[in-house]
């Protein structure tokens, strides 16, 4: 008996120990969508948990994945891409009207790939060496690339894409898989590979952190956050690839309108440091999963469209409250440490 209660004991303890080893923000997120789930499977059980659907949300959250993949990475860096759903509708657009030329795909991925990057090289470089706010600069290029998108589209309409291996990118399943899908999952590997196991990422973080600290270090600060943003519009280009194949056209505005706000609600939802310095990309993608979860049970429950919009601005303030609750509590817990060697100093000399 005394055995028994003794190895009970110690898996108590491992137990224990494994949820302190665990990052609050994490765990508190599996909970909130735990919580979620159960509560549109108790309102929604036949519709919720059906495969089709599952595999749906699976679908639904590949852009806002992508583009908050993308985002988590510059908000790490301490800058903020507003323009990147924008960016998303110009490489869409981009694609459809190259392949009405040259029926291609090649030609499409290109097109796609090449606009994102150099809408994400002209953001860095005019926040880099102009020296401007990046909510300014990618405000102004929000709006920017939205109108390319419609002028390049003939009269500001999409443009139907006919090529089959192109529309087979999002479209086409891989044991039982669709492929976008398996697109977020390959871009969610070498994100979280960049940003955890390799020097750029740590430098990243560095220069998130405390520029003037990275700088003095040797980190060439212009070089990081120019790359940063061709990332950002690198993984722009990816999701517009996804775009555009699932809906079998080059869409300019329809699909990635409101796309940065759910990438940027998503990254806040996560962990991710609005001051930077801070981020997770399994958090990221967890409140990707949240959103996703949370779109695709009030569609279900036929919740009307404008009570879904207050639903997602309402989510991004919560989240934006949570942080700065979480900021404001771990300023006070250093405080609070500071003060008591002090103390403990006082006394002593006391």
């Amino acid at each position: 008996m005394a055995s028994k209660n003794q190895t009970t004991k110690k898996r108590s303890n491992r137990f224990i120990k494994w949820l302190r080893a665990i990052d609050p923000q994490i765990l508190g997120l599996v909970i909130a969508l735990a919580v979620l789930m159960i509560f549109f499977a108790i309102r929604i059980p036949e519709q919720f948990y059906r495969t089709g659907n599952i595999i749906s949300i699976g679908q639904g959250i590949t852009l806002i994945g992508l583009t908050g993949l993308a985002e988590t990475v510059v908000m790490i860096m301490g800058g903020l891409d507003i323009a990147i759903g924008s960016l998303v509708g110009l490489c869409s657009a981009a694609a459809g009207v190259a392949m009405l030329s040259i029926d291609n795909a090649a030609i499409g991925i290109g097109a796609a790939l090449t606009a994102g990057i150099l809408g994400g090289l002209l953001n860095g470089v005019i926040i880099t060496k102009g020296r401007l706010n990046p909510v300014v600069v990618t405000l102004g290029t929000f709006t920017a690339y939205r109108g390319l998108a419609l002028l390049i589209s003939p009269r500001g309409y999409a443009v139907t894409i006919q090529n089959k291996t192109f529309n087979n990118l999002g479209n086409a399943d891989i044991f039982g898989i669709p492929g976008s899908i398996l697109i977020l999952i390959f871009a969610t590997v070498i994100i979280f590979i960049l940003m955890g196991y390799i020097v750029i990422g740590r430098n990243i973080f560095a220069i998130g952190g405390n520029v003037r600290q990275a700088r003095l270090v040797g980190i060439d600060i212009d070089k990081y956050q120019i790359g940063v943003y061709v990332l950002a519009g690198l993984m722009a280009g990816v999701a517009a690839i996804v775009l555009s194949s699932r809906t079998k056209s080059g869409q300019p505005i329809s699909g990635s309108e409101g796309l940065e706000l759910q990438a940027i609600t998503a990254a806040i939802l996560g962990g991710v440091s609005m001051r930077g310095g801070k981020g997770s990309i399994v958090g990221t993608i967890l409140g990707v999963l949240i959103i996703g979860t949370l779109n695709n049970g009030m569609i279900l429950m036929s919740v009307p469209t404008f009570y879904q919009r207050v639903a997602r601005g309402l989510l991004l303030i919560i989240a934006a409250l949570i942080q700065v609750w979480q900021m404001r509590r771990s300023e006070a817990a250093r405080k609070a440490k500071k003060r008591s060697p002090a103390r403990a100093e006082g006394v002593a000399n006391a």
